[in-house]
């Protein structure tokens, strides 16, 4: 049971962690924290929080749990805000999705406070951003990445385990360079591809006309490309070393595409989508 739980970014994932806490039983008072009145407001209409705070001295003076699901980019901000203000008995975790620039910049302003903080990445989420798009059961299921580093206390660690799994998640532990690797492939590569597919669309000649024939593969394709423009842009100059390797590596994939296209290959075009239909069939498996 977390007696007060302060969420810094009360939107989609900070939003849906409290709803789903609060159904499970497992915390006893909500703060919502963040820039805008307007969503703070909504979040305690919703009943997602108990009570607001505008300043983040207040908000994390009395916390048991803190949780930083603010963007990536305003991170260090915030971190150094809070720490003047910390509590030994206070637990910080994150929501970020990488882990690398979130990790550095939490041992750069906690100060002996870095011991309390856990780094946390839960694999889910949504287009919508927002209070709003909030669900009780959106990590229902879902696996949470822990990146706790040496320092790390081993008591705060099980702490936000057992948060985590109160909201219905599995957890993994793995290090903050594994985790930055591994992301920058399979969500942060993707994110990019469907936002260059859209733009490459809207450059068209006859744009207007191009849009009016777009079928369920390019709509299935580019839904993430209606995710916040902002969390993207922090996320990509944060993790930017994997994500360029990420996309050298996709950029590699797609010559071998064009190269056999222009050379009239088939046998080359049908193994290379053989190989890679038998690799998602077996995801749908996992």
């Amino acid at each position: 049971m977390i007696k007060q739980l302060t969420i810094i970014g009360v939107g989609l994932i900070g939003g849906s962690l409290a709803r789903a806490l609060r159904a499970a039983g497992y915390v006893q008072e909500v703060v919502g924290v963040g820039r805008s009145l307007t969503n703070l407001q909504q979040a305690v209409s919703l009943g997602v929080v108990d009570r607001i705070e505008t300043s983040l001295s207040r908000a994390a003076s009395d916390a048991d749990m803190l949780v930083l699901a603010s963007p990536v980019g305003a991170m260090p901000e915030v971190f150094a805000a809070i720490a003047p203000y910390l509590s030994a008995k206070t637990i910080i975790t994150d929501v970020g999705s990488v882990k690398g620039s979130i990790t550095e910049a939490a041992r750069t302003h906690l100060g002996a406070h870095f011991r309390q903080f856990v780094p946390g990445h839960p694999l889910a989420g949504r287009e919508s951003s927002g209070v709003s798009a909030s669900l009780p059961d959106l990590f229902q299921g879902q696996r949470v990445i822990l990146t706790p580093t040496a320092e790390t206390d081993a008591a705060a660690v099980k702490a936000v385990e057992g948060m985590w799994r109160a909201a219905g998640a599995a957890i993994v532990t793995m290090p903050v360079a594994e985790h930055d690797a591994i992301l920058a492939t399979t969500s942060h590569l993707p994110h990019l591809l469907a936002y260059a597919l859209v733009n490459q669309l809207a450059q068209a000649p006859a744009t207007r006309r191009v849009f009016d024939f777009v079928g369920n593969g390019f709509r299935d394709m580019t839904r993430i490309a209606a995710s916040d423009p902002v969390m993207w842009r922090d996320i990509c100059l944060a993790n930017r070393t994997a994500v360029l390797q990420a996309i050298g590596g996709y950029r590699g994939q797609l010559d071998r595409l064009a190269q056999a296209i222009e050379t009239a290959d088939a046998a080359e075009l049908e193994a290379f989508f053989t190989r890679a239909q038998a690799q998602r069939a077996g995801l749908d498996r996992k």
